[in-house]
């Protein structure tokens, strides 16, 4: 494997791949190409070391280190029994194989990662005379093949475990929000840490605690144990110390307040449970608090949410996002509030009209992410009341 000129790989989620651009940009990475769901990049070791560590919205940073043509299960076992695998692994490692497969000819995803690891198994069993095992929980090394139509690109997975495990969260609610859909949603709302910040329907303090390491620049990855490069033949143990010390080394101080609100306990236990897990509880601090009763007490501040939506946690939708809108003009003025949601028909009870919306997707649902800047003043308010029909058009990323 060339180290100095890696060509990489690095996913992301629908709406995200911007964002993750600049952040790659950021971390020295070149040749920076935006795809769907993906970012395509050059770079060296450190710095697939560098973008595993550090980058808020990556999912997977993959390694390509082959790429063919097949037309047929035959001429697709016989290129990857011809690869010199021993290059990438030994016969003592175990591995896992996850596919993504777009193609009429080779639509059984899991017939084709058999076939893929019968070749694997096949070649340290003709070369060395011993088989290398299978582990689909705890591999050492993941390997991920994605077919398109007929072409074939296998790659080493350098992430291990996706990165949106951070490693701090201990405890989850009934719907969760994935840490790089938060971060990005961050970013995305602008928070640089400049201000307060509150989340006002906090669930298990994800977004607090996102919000919390963007203000401070501590890397995404501050907790987490272990990265699949760590078991390639390659890894440079030393370079990866100096890059984590230098990176830790850039943390900086937060002056302002990271605030969560949520009327559940149960809900405000498992916030504070992670926040501790993060290490923020002298950053973060969790209210039993009715956001529909409270008034804001933070200046400057941004507000970022992700209410509850019927295909997650059953409400009355209607009256439940028309109380967020009133709340809205009435206790929080000169306030930039952004939320999440895929019940895209309550969100006209909001009664303001967006000046911005992003289509995102939490899971499998499609949402949108929604700006609303509330003004002081009562004729600036009605002049945005009652416009949510007007047409505004998504704004997405273009791919």
């Amino acid at each position: 494997m060339d180290t100095e000129n890696l060509k990489i790989q690095i996913k992301t989620f629908f709406g995200l791949e911007e964002i993750l651009a600049e952040e790659i940009k950021k971390l020295g990475g070149t040749n920076v190409e935006v795809k769907n769901r993906a970012v395509n990049c050059e770079g060296d070791l450190g710095f697939l070391y560098k973008v595993n560590y550090s980058a808020r919205t990556a999912l997977k940073v993959l390694v390509p280190v082959l790429t063919f043509k097949a037309w047929d299960e035959n001429r697709f076992y016989d290129k990857l029994f011809d690869f010199p695998w021993e290059e990438y692994m030994t016969v003592d490692q175990t591995f896992a194989i996850d596919t993504t497969i777009y193609s009429e000819r080779f639509s059984h995803s899991q017939f084709m990662a058999q076939k893929m690891k019968d070749a694997i198994v096949d070649y340290f069993k003709f070369k060395y005379n011993k088989r290398p095992s299978v582990d689909t929980q705890d591999p050492n090394i993941k390997i991920h093949l994605h077919i398109d139509r007929e072409l074939v690109t296998v790659s080493l997975d350098s992430s291990g475990d996706a990165l949106f495990k951070r490693g701090y969260r201990k405890e989850q609610g009934e719907a969760p929000l994935n840490e790089v859909l938060a971060s990005g949603m961050l970013q995305l709302a602008g928070w640089d840490g400049k201000g307060n910040f509150l989340d006002p329907m906090c669930g298990s303090g994800t977004l607090l605690i996102e919000a919390a390491m963007i203000a401070m620049d501590l890397p995404a990855q501050t907790f987490r144990r272990r990265f699949g490069f760590q078991n390639w033949l390659n890894y440079d143990a030393e370079l990866f110390t100096t890059i984590k010390e230098v990176r830790l080394n850039r943390v900086r101080e937060f002056t302002g307040k990271i605030v969560g609100y949520d009327i559940d306990s149960d809900m405000l236990h498992a916030a504070r449970v992670n926040i501790e897990s993060a290490e923020m509880d002298d950053v973060i601090e969790v209210k039993h608090q009715d956001f529909f009763e409270s008034k804001k007490d933070l200046f400057p501040l941004m507000m970022v949410f992700n209410p509850p939506y019927d295909e997650r946690i059953v409400i009355n939708d209607d009256e439940f996002y028309s109380k967020i809108g009133d709340t809205f003009k009435k206790n929080y003025p000169n306030t930039l509030a952004w939320l999440i949601s895929s019940d895209l028909d309550s969100l006209k009870r909001v009664g303001l009209r967006p000046s911005r919306k992003i289509k995102l997707y939490n899971g499998k649902l499609e949402c949108r992410f929604m700006q609303y800047e509330m003004y002081e003043g009562t004729k600036k308010i009605h002049k945005l009341e009652g416009r949510e029909g007007d047409s505004e058009p998504d704004q997405t990323p273009q791919n």
